[in-house]
């Protein structure tokens, strides 16, 4: 049957998908607009299968904060290029797929994509923009005595999902401090929140690198473990939260920060632990 210029501006209003598709679509459906929707939905599925062996290297970093900042979400998602990355339809996307990992709590990334919502959500927008997309991966988080803090650098490329505990009554007061914090994190990059949290294979690592360098310097050999030790402070000070310089103030270290807000408002907040997401990382 004929399909007339009104109706293929329809169905691109509902869908989002392209002129020619969607007079495809709807020359196979006989003019039917719920049984169009539908074809190009399943071609949704269909471009995912033939994508299944691109790469989705671009994509968004997003968080998710619940109002009353007792949970939050950070959640990893890819497409094949950073121009549908920035698109309308994929930020959409992305929120979605954050939100209802939040509300949901699926237990893998698998369980998340399979929800009906989400399932059908990527199906539209791959029907629209005809890349490969995939969650990578997402992270909850809950504190019951305290607040989950997120931050996303400019650009969504990199994320982070800080959670503190004991922060009692004082969450207005903390709220900069908690922000700072946050954005430290994803500046520096340290790889813990405090010292007894590095991997014992990485201070031994450590070490051993840093007695070799003291060899290799002539230094005398009484006194290689000494300087050894002393580099491994110097690395803690580049690498753990609390004890690398505050971004705003490098007077002060992250957890002189935090003891001072602690000691003025009578609190005993605490660093639990953090999350740092950067597009692509290979810890996924």
């Amino acid at each position: 049957m004929a399909v007339t210029a009104e109706q293929v501006n329809q169905l691109r209003k509902k869908t989002g998908a392209g002129m020619m598709d969607c007079k495809k679509a709807l020359v196979e459906a006989n003019g039917d607009m719920e049984k169009a929707i539908e074809i190009l939905r399943k071609k949704g599925a269909a471009v995912a299968a033939k994508r299944a062996e691109k790469t989705a290297n671009e994509g968004l970093i997003v968080t998710k904060i619940s109002d009353d900042q007792s949970s939050g979400t950070i959640l990893e998602i890819n497409c094949e290029t950073d121009f549908v990355a920035n698109s309308a339809d994929f930020i959409k996307l992305a929120a979605f797929v954050s939100d209802t990992a939040h509300k949901n709590k699926p237990s893998s990334v698998s369980e998340l994509v399979d929800l009906p919502a989400v399932k059908n959500m990527i199906n539209d927008v791959l029907a629209k923009v005809g890349e490969k997309i995939e969650v990578s991966r997402f992270t909850n988080e809950t504190s019951k005595n305290g607040i989950v803090v997120g931050y996303i650098h400019l650009g969504s490329k990199l994320g982070v999902l800080v959670r503190f505990d004991d922060v009692a009554d004082k969450k207005n007061e903390f709220e900069t401090i908690s922000k700072d914090i946050a954005m430290q994190i994803a500046a520096m990059n340290p790889i813990c929140v405090y010292r007894e949290e590095v991997p014992k294979q990485t201070i031994e690592k450590e070490m051993d690198i840093y007695k070799e360098l003291a060899r290799k310097e002539g230094k005398p050999e009484q006194m290689i473990e000494k300087i050894a030790a002393g580099r491994l402070n110097k690395f803690y000070q580049e690498n753990v939260l609390v004890e690398q310089a505050f971004i705003k103030d490098n007077s002060k270290s992250v957890g002189d920060l935090l003891k001072e807000f602690n000691s003025k408002n009578g609190t005993n907040i605490k660093i639990a632990l953090f999350h740092r997401y950067h597009l692509g990382d290979e810890n996924k």
